[in-house]
């Protein structure tokens, strides 16, 4: 009969996610997955996090309210704004009229 010993290994470290190449706001995407809360905590309490894949940055998770801030409304208000403080406003840009020629159908 043959004795199998066990042997006293060390107690198992507790896992700390890997920063991506050692820097602080970088997360390998397996560690990202692991430890999603800790990821969204350290958002709201750090800033943007960056997740990484094979080394390059693929996305970068912000707040939800950075990110309604980033997006904007889509008004336009931007656009007329910009077009009510030109120097040029004045200035008359109608479009010229012109009658279309029109073909004949042929059946």
């Amino acid at each position: 009969m043959t004795r199998l010993l066990k042997s006293k290994s060390a107690p198992p470290k507790k896992h700390k996610p890997a920063a991506a190449k050692g820097r602080r706001g970088y997360w390998l995407l397996q560690d990202a997955k692991a430890r999603f809360s800790e990821l969204v905590r350290k958002v709201r309490s750090e800033g943007p996090q960056h997740v990484t894949v094979h080394g390059r940055d693929e996305v970068v998770i912000i707040a939800a309210e950075e990110f309604r801030r980033l997006k904007g409304d889509v008004t336009g208000e931007a656009l007329i704004q910009a077009m009510q403080a030109s120097p040029y406003r004045d200035l008359s840009i109608e479009p010229k009229r012109e009658p279309m020629p029109v073909r004949g159908i042929s059946l």
